[in-house]
Protein backbone atom coordinates (compact mmCIF):
# COMPACT_ATOMS: atom_id res chain seq x y z
CA UNK A 1 0.00 0.00 0.00
CA UNK A 2 2.47 2.20 0.89
CA UNK A 3 4.54 1.75 -2.30
CA UNK A 4 1.23 2.81 -4.38
CA UNK A 5 0.49 5.38 -2.76
CA UNK A 6 4.37 6.52 -2.94
CA UNK A 7 3.66 5.72 -7.09
CA UNK A 8 0.42 7.91 -6.96
CA UNK A 9 1.74 10.61 -5.36
CA UNK A 10 5.11 10.51 -7.46
CA UNK A 11 3.02 10.68 -10.77
CA UNK A 12 0.97 13.45 -9.23
CA UNK A 13 4.27 15.46 -8.78
CA UNK A 14 5.00 14.98 -12.50
CA UNK A 15 2.40 16.07 -13.51
CA UNK A 16 2.42 19.56 -11.49
CA UNK A 17 5.95 20.18 -12.54
CA UNK A 18 4.79 19.76 -16.31
CA UNK A 19 1.96 22.62 -15.78
CA UNK A 20 4.41 24.53 -13.83
CA UNK A 21 6.97 24.57 -16.92
CA UNK A 22 4.39 25.19 -19.29
CA UNK A 23 4.76 29.35 -21.32
CA UNK A 24 3.91 31.48 -19.43
CA UNK A 25 0.86 33.72 -20.48
CA UNK A 26 2.29 36.84 -19.61
CA UNK A 27 5.70 37.28 -19.76
CA UNK A 28 6.26 40.59 -18.21
CA UNK A 29 4.07 39.11 -15.23
CA UNK A 30 5.78 36.37 -14.46
CA UNK A 31 9.68 37.82 -14.70
CA UNK A 32 8.13 40.55 -11.81
CA UNK A 33 7.03 37.92 -9.94
CA UNK A 34 10.54 36.13 -10.13
CA UNK A 35 12.54 39.01 -8.98
CA UNK A 36 10.38 39.46 -6.13
CA UNK A 37 10.41 35.57 -5.37
CA UNK A 38 14.21 36.21 -5.75
CA UNK A 39 13.93 39.10 -3.16
CA UNK A 40 11.83 37.11 -0.98
CA UNK A 41 13.47 33.46 -0.81
CA UNK A 42 16.89 34.32 -2.10
CA UNK A 43 18.56 37.70 -0.67
CA UNK A 44 16.19 37.08 2.54
CA UNK A 45 18.34 34.31 3.26
CA UNK A 46 21.45 35.89 3.33
CA UNK A 47 21.56 36.63 6.82
CA UNK A 48 20.57 33.41 8.10
CA UNK A 49 23.50 32.08 5.93
CA UNK A 50 26.17 34.33 7.12
CA UNK A 51 25.57 34.24 10.78
CA UNK A 52 25.69 29.70 10.29
CA UNK A 53 28.67 29.64 8.59
CA UNK A 54 30.84 32.17 10.19
CA UNK A 55 29.94 29.93 13.59
CA UNK A 56 30.19 26.45 11.77
CA UNK A 57 33.57 27.78 10.14
CA UNK A 58 35.26 28.51 13.25
CA UNK A 59 33.64 25.27 15.08
CA UNK A 60 35.43 23.14 12.04
CA UNK A 61 38.63 24.78 12.63
CA UNK A 62 38.20 24.09 16.33
CA UNK A 63 37.77 20.78 16.12
CA UNK A 64 39.89 19.97 13.12
CA UNK A 65 42.97 21.56 15.33
CA UNK A 66 41.88 19.74 18.85
CA UNK A 67 41.59 16.10 16.60
CA UNK A 68 45.02 16.71 14.38
CA UNK A 69 47.23 16.79 16.90
CA UNK A 70 49.59 14.06 15.90
CA UNK A 71 53.17 15.38 15.56
CA UNK A 72 52.98 13.09 11.99
CA UNK A 73 50.61 15.66 10.53
CA UNK A 74 51.50 18.52 8.93
CA UNK A 75 50.08 21.37 10.70
CA UNK A 76 48.90 23.09 7.68
CA UNK A 77 45.88 20.14 7.62
CA UNK A 78 43.58 21.85 9.70
CA UNK A 79 43.00 24.66 6.88
CA UNK A 80 43.11 21.94 3.99
CA UNK A 81 40.60 19.75 6.28
CA UNK A 82 38.18 22.89 6.96
CA UNK A 83 38.66 24.22 2.92
CA UNK A 84 37.36 20.80 1.48
CA UNK A 85 34.63 19.98 4.29
CA UNK A 86 33.16 23.28 3.48
CA UNK A 87 33.51 23.08 0.11
CA UNK A 88 32.89 19.35 -0.27
CA UNK A 89 29.69 19.18 2.06
CA UNK A 90 28.52 21.78 4.44
CA UNK A 91 28.49 24.67 1.49
CA UNK A 92 25.68 22.72 -0.27
CA UNK A 93 24.07 19.44 1.28
CA UNK A 94 23.86 21.09 4.93
CA UNK A 95 22.91 24.36 3.76
CA UNK A 96 20.54 23.42 1.86
CA UNK A 97 19.29 21.08 4.75
CA UNK A 98 19.24 24.28 6.56
CA UNK A 99 17.05 25.96 3.74
CA UNK A 100 14.89 23.26 3.47
CA UNK A 101 12.96 24.03 6.88
CA UNK A 102 13.33 28.15 6.09
CA UNK A 103 12.50 28.62 2.56
CA UNK A 104 10.45 24.89 1.80
CA UNK A 105 8.55 25.97 4.80
CA UNK A 106 7.50 29.41 3.34
CA UNK A 107 6.29 28.08 0.19
CA UNK A 108 4.27 25.56 1.17
CA UNK A 109 2.46 27.63 3.77
CA UNK A 110 2.03 30.16 1.03
CA UNK A 111 0.34 28.50 -1.71
CA UNK A 112 -1.36 26.16 1.31
CA UNK A 113 -2.88 29.39 1.93
CA UNK A 114 -3.90 29.94 -1.08
CA UNK A 115 -5.82 27.12 -1.59
CA UNK A 116 -7.80 26.72 1.49
CA UNK A 117 -8.71 30.69 1.16
CA UNK A 118 -9.79 29.56 -2.90
CA UNK A 119 -7.47 32.00 -4.00
CA UNK A 120 -5.86 29.39 -6.25
CA UNK A 121 -9.13 28.31 -6.93
CA UNK A 122 -10.25 32.17 -8.14
CA UNK A 123 -7.29 31.42 -10.72
CA UNK A 124 -8.25 28.70 -12.40
CA UNK A 125 -11.81 30.26 -12.70
CA UNK A 126 -10.34 33.19 -14.43
CA UNK A 127 -8.18 31.13 -16.98
CA UNK A 128 -5.04 31.77 -15.57
CA UNK A 129 -2.78 28.49 -15.23
CA UNK A 130 -2.01 28.57 -11.13
CA UNK A 131 0.69 26.22 -11.38
CA UNK A 132 2.70 28.12 -13.77
CA UNK A 133 1.79 31.63 -12.26
CA UNK A 134 2.41 30.81 -8.61
CA UNK A 135 5.09 27.68 -8.60
CA UNK A 136 7.39 28.80 -11.68
CA UNK A 137 9.23 31.68 -10.51
CA UNK A 138 9.83 30.38 -7.38
CA UNK A 139 11.56 27.23 -8.77
CA UNK A 140 13.51 30.09 -10.98
CA UNK A 141 14.41 32.25 -8.49
CA UNK A 142 15.66 29.73 -5.83
CA UNK A 143 17.44 27.72 -8.59
CA UNK A 144 19.37 30.89 -9.89
CA UNK A 145 20.10 32.05 -6.25
CA UNK A 146 20.97 29.60 -4.52
CA UNK A 147 24.80 29.56 -6.35
CA UNK A 148 25.33 32.86 -4.80
CA UNK A 149 24.35 31.56 -1.26
CA UNK A 150 26.56 28.62 -2.00
CA UNK A 151 29.66 31.24 -2.83
CA UNK A 152 28.53 33.10 0.14
CA UNK A 153 28.49 29.94 2.62
CA UNK A 154 31.82 29.06 1.52
CA UNK A 155 33.98 32.71 1.80
CA UNK A 156 31.80 33.25 4.82
CA UNK A 157 32.81 29.83 6.53
CA UNK A 158 36.59 29.85 5.91
CA UNK A 159 36.22 33.42 7.05
CA UNK A 160 35.14 31.97 10.70
CA UNK A 161 38.03 29.88 10.55
CA UNK A 162 40.37 32.56 9.82
CA UNK A 163 39.14 34.37 12.64
CA UNK A 164 39.67 31.33 15.08
CA UNK A 165 43.66 31.80 13.91
CA UNK A 166 42.98 35.19 14.57
CA UNK A 167 41.78 35.43 18.15
CA UNK A 168 43.30 32.39 19.31
CA UNK A 169 46.18 30.47 19.87
CA UNK A 170 44.66 27.38 18.27
CA UNK A 171 46.45 27.63 15.29
CA UNK A 172 47.98 30.11 13.59
CA UNK A 173 47.14 32.58 10.99
CA UNK A 174 49.85 31.37 8.26
CA UNK A 175 49.63 27.74 9.12
CA UNK A 176 45.71 28.20 8.55
CA UNK A 177 45.97 30.31 4.93
CA UNK A 178 48.62 27.85 3.95
CA UNK A 179 46.00 25.12 4.30
CA UNK A 180 43.62 26.58 2.71
CA UNK A 181 45.82 26.91 0.01
CA UNK A 182 47.09 23.93 -0.57
CA UNK A 183 46.32 21.29 -2.87
CA UNK A 184 43.79 22.78 -3.72
CA UNK A 185 40.80 21.07 -6.11
CA UNK A 186 38.50 23.74 -8.64
CA UNK A 187 36.31 20.97 -9.55
CA UNK A 188 35.27 20.77 -5.35
CA UNK A 189 33.88 24.10 -6.32
CA UNK A 190 31.84 23.34 -9.12
CA UNK A 191 30.54 19.90 -7.27
CA UNK A 192 29.11 22.05 -4.94
CA UNK A 193 27.50 24.58 -6.95
CA UNK A 194 26.14 21.82 -9.41
CA UNK A 195 24.64 20.01 -6.09
CA UNK A 196 23.25 23.14 -4.93
CA UNK A 197 21.27 23.71 -8.33
CA UNK A 198 19.63 20.21 -8.13
CA UNK A 199 18.85 20.88 -3.87
CA UNK A 200 17.23 24.19 -4.76
CA UNK A 201 15.05 22.85 -7.74
CA UNK A 202 13.85 19.78 -4.97
CA UNK A 203 12.86 22.65 -2.39
CA UNK A 204 11.00 24.81 -4.60
CA UNK A 205 8.97 22.02 -6.63
CA UNK A 206 8.42 19.66 -3.70
CA UNK A 207 7.44 22.41 -1.45
CA UNK A 208 4.89 24.16 -3.93
CA UNK A 209 3.51 20.41 -4.58
CA UNK A 210 2.88 20.03 -1.06
CA UNK A 211 1.39 23.36 -0.37
CA UNK A 212 -0.74 23.63 -3.54
CA UNK A 213 -2.46 19.87 -3.00
CA UNK A 214 -3.23 21.08 1.11
CA UNK A 215 -6.95 19.89 1.34
CA UNK A 216 -8.57 21.54 4.87
CA UNK A 217 -8.19 24.52 7.02
CA UNK A 218 -5.32 25.99 8.61
CA UNK A 219 -4.47 22.82 10.61
CA UNK A 220 -3.54 21.23 7.32
CA UNK A 221 -1.44 24.05 6.28
CA UNK A 222 0.84 23.72 8.76
CA UNK A 223 0.83 19.70 7.95
CA UNK A 224 1.57 20.46 4.17
CA UNK A 225 4.41 22.51 5.73
CA UNK A 226 5.89 20.29 7.48
CA UNK A 227 5.50 17.38 4.87
CA UNK A 228 7.29 19.10 2.55
CA UNK A 229 10.06 20.25 4.54
CA UNK A 230 10.57 16.41 5.50
CA UNK A 231 10.36 14.97 1.96
CA UNK A 232 12.39 17.57 0.69
CA UNK A 233 15.09 16.32 3.32
CA UNK A 234 14.99 13.28 2.18
CA UNK A 235 15.15 14.03 -1.21
CA UNK A 236 18.04 16.40 -0.66
CA UNK A 237 20.15 13.55 1.07
CA UNK A 238 18.74 11.09 -1.51
CA UNK A 239 20.12 13.24 -3.96
CA UNK A 240 23.70 14.02 -2.19
CA UNK A 241 24.63 10.49 -2.14
CA UNK A 242 23.67 9.90 -5.83
CA UNK A 243 25.54 13.08 -6.73
CA UNK A 244 28.37 12.55 -5.14
CA UNK A 245 29.00 8.99 -6.65
CA UNK A 246 28.63 10.63 -9.85
CA UNK A 247 30.44 13.64 -9.46
CA UNK A 248 33.54 12.42 -7.71
CA UNK A 249 34.26 9.04 -9.33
Amino acid sequence: MLIVNSLATFGRYCLFIKRAFSLPDRWGVSARRTIDEVMKLGVASIPLVLVISIFIGAVIAIQMQLNISSPLIPAYSVGLATRDIVLLEFSNSILCLILAGKVGSNIASEIGTMRVTEQIDALEIMGVNSTNFLVLPKIIALVCFMPILVVLCMGTSLLGGFLVAVFTDIITVSRYVYGLQALFTEWYVWYALIKSLVFAFIIASVSSFYGYYVKGGALDVGKASTDGVVSSSILILLFDVLLTKLLLQ
